[in-house]
């Protein structure tokens, strides 16, 4: 178990844990000079005989030092409230209790210290004070017990009420990837660099690798401490203490607020959608992107927040809200995060996580806002995931929910209904009336396109989903485009994809321009008429005469010359016969073959490279067998 204190400064929370455990707490200089906790001071000890150690986290109380506060109360299983009984409920009595609140610590007990000056009237009021302070929130009826850390009255009780509390605390899940946010690094003589803090999730072993910081530098654990023992082992829920080795690893790289991380969970952040909880004293609304301090782990990072419904959050209400962070954070699905104002002087309130990687588009549309009341209603993958998949178009990407849930896809149990679909950027996952239900729109805008352009085949497939405006990326796309032409739904002709009953058609005008033209270019044979000469508006017969390229009727060797395709046929079967006679073919052989100059016979040449038939070495050629011309000339 590990037990935080909270307080109001000076209430004596350090002299609490010294009578309790026998071990000082603050043991720095400055806090001996100045009697007051300044940063975190950490304490292992037996709660009785033969126990194992209960793991103490003292927080200074000042308002100045609530960062310190803050970065040593996640994680913890039991808040160890302590009012000071000559004092009374304080202002930091206030805002740490509001912060444990929020972090969502199971259990918390309260300590009424002081006792010994004052009378038992004066404790009783006490009592009353942190019952009405208590009421409304989780911790209501806490246990509440006088001591005095001076003469030892009361300090057996607490010691016994810690140890009933012990019993309750259930173990921490292992199955996901270790995460630690550390909140102390120093150098060993003879061991190197240790970094302690509280295992959030997963377990770790001597000899793991783990990413640590911002950068995400590999360290190897060469040594461990859980709960202030060494062991090989440690895991959620515990104090630990990991001895680290790494090239050119130095001491000045690591400061509270890093995290260590399993390989596979590092996926640094600046976005994150919550849950935000304003506190219900605070004194005026929240308004939408107020800049504000965020706390994860032992993280302290500005940024603002952008309520996603309305513009106002009002004292005491929930409201889902993305945070726009000025630097990377790492999160999982349910941690907690505190809020505080620009100035970092006051606590606002809270919230948890429910995407870490929250969306920079159509973050307040219908869909994306059921995705998030979802997430909000459990921390299962399973539970929500129904709901995530049926209000996504574009899928889920495995592994981004490896990481928002921190759970490895082998532990995962999907519903039968829900469809891994593979794409050139990596799998996604969709729900399977969804993503057949994609398909439609396809079909439906692919025979739009049929009408609009009867005189093409069809369009490619970056077209098509230009024309369909679907919101699926490249890859997607592509995907769903392979199974309607394995279904053969749809039909490809070369990289054209169409309808299966499409059939190309010119239209009336392109027809009867088309009749006038085609003899002059039977007759023509191998030496055909330039679109200039050929007696019509030549940009009508420009398109007319692509189009009739795009249908496979003409070939264009170059720009504005254009051959039949029985003409193309002719010239690919005589180069097929002078490749018989020699398998290197000369310009000046296939010039002297049909008749043409020089220039014309190279521009046909080099279309018939551009078709595959021929491969060019230098001025020399070869047939290319392996193409399909040249089989469909031979036979």
């Amino acid at each position: 178990m590990i037990v935080g204190t909270a307080g109001h400064i000076d209430h004596g929370k350090t002299s609490l844990l010294q009578a309790l455990t026998g071990q000082a707490g603050d043991r720095r200089r400055e806090e001996r000079q100045r009697g007051m906790t300044i940063d975190l001071g950490y304490i292992y000890a037996a709660l009785e005989p033969g126990a194992s150690l209960t793991g103490f986290i003292d927080v200074p109380g000042h308002e100045r030092f609530t960062h310190n506060m803050l970065a040593g109360a996640q994680g913890i299983d039991l808040a160890l409230l302590v009012v000071a009984a000559d004092d009374g409920v304080m202002p930091q009595t206030r805002e740490h209790l509001a912060i444990v609140e929020l972090l969502g610590i199971p259990r918390a007990l309260v300590a009424i210290t002081k006792c010994d000056r004052v009378d038992g009237t004066r404790v009783q009021a006490v009592r009353e004070q942190i019952e009405t302070l208590l009421a409304p929130g989780p911790y209501a009826g806490a246990p509440q017990i006088a001591l005095s850390s001076v003469t030892g009255e009361g300090i057996e009780t607490l010691r016994q009420a810690l140890l009933d509390a012990q019993k309750q605390v259930l173990q921490r899940s292992t199955r996901g990837g270790f995460r630690l946010a550390i909140d102390r690094a120093f150098s060993v003589a003879g061991a190197g660099i240790v970094v302690t803090g509280t295992a959030l999730s997963g377990q770790v072993a001597v000899g793991d690798t783990l990413l640590l910081g911002p950068q995400g530098k590999p360290v190897r654990v060469r040594g461990l401490h859980a709960q202030n023992q060494a062991a090989d082992t440690a895991f959620a829920g515990q104090r630990v203490a990991l001895n680290l080795s790494a090239e050119r690893l130095a001491l000045e790289q690591i400061h509270r607020g890093h995290w260590l991380l399993a390989e596979w969970l590092y996926a640094p952040t600046q976005r994150l959608d919550i849950e935000m909880q304003l506190l219900a004293s605070e004194p005026k609304a929240f308004e939408h992107f107020q800049p504000v301090h965020v706390h994860l782990g032992t993280q302290d990072v500005t940024g603002r927040v952008a309520l996603l419904e309305g513009t106002s959050l009002a004292p005491g209400e929930h409201r889902l809200a993305q945070i726009l962070l000025n630097a990377p954070v790492y999160a999982v699905k349910g941690d907690p995060l505190i809020l505080r104002d620009q100035s970092a002087q006051r606590t606002l309130g809270g919230g948890r996580v429910l995407d870490p990687f929250a969306p920079t588009r159509q973050r307040r549309s219908p869909e994306r806002l059921a995705q998030l009341q979802a997430l909000a209603s459990s921390n299962e993958l399973e539970a929500v995931l129904p709901a995530l998949l049926a209000n996504s178009d574009t899928g889920l990407d495995p592994q981004r929910l490896e990481r928002q849930f921190n759970r490895p896809r082998s532990t995962w149990v999907l519903p039968d209904d829900v469809r891994l679909i593979d794409t050139r950027q990596g799998p996604l996952l969709f729900s399977a009336a969804r993503w057949e239900a994609l398909k439609a729109p396809v079909l439906e805008h692919l025979a739009r396109f049929h009408q609009l352009e009867p005189d093409q085949m069809g369009p490619d497939r970056d077209r098509l989903r230009r024309f369909t405006g679907t919101s699926l990326d490249r890859a997607t796309f592509i995907s769903l485009l392979d199974e309607l032409l394995a279904s053969g739904a749809i039909t490809a002709s070369g990289p054209w994809l169409h309808l299966p009953d499409h059939q190309v058609r010119l239209s009336e005008d392109d027809e009867m321009l088309w009749q006038q033209l085609q003899p002059l270019f039977e007759q023509a044979g191998f030496n055909p008429p330039w679109v200039r000469d050929l007696g019509h508006d030549e940009v009508a017969v420009r398109m007319l005469l692509r189009k009739m390229a795009r249908l496979g009727l003409l070939h264009q060797v170059v720009r504005d010359l254009f051959y039949t395709d029985a003409i193309v046929r002719r010239l690919a079967a005589m180069l097929v016969q002078l490749a018989a006679q020699n398998p290197v073919i000369q310009v000046s052989a296939f010039r002297d073959a049909v008749g043409l100059g020089r220039k014309r016979s190279i521009q046909i040449l080099e279309y018939f490279d551009r078709l595959g038939l021929t491969r060019r070495f230098g001025d020399k050629r070869h047939l290319r067998l392996d193409n399909a011309l040249a089989q469909r000339t031979d036979n």
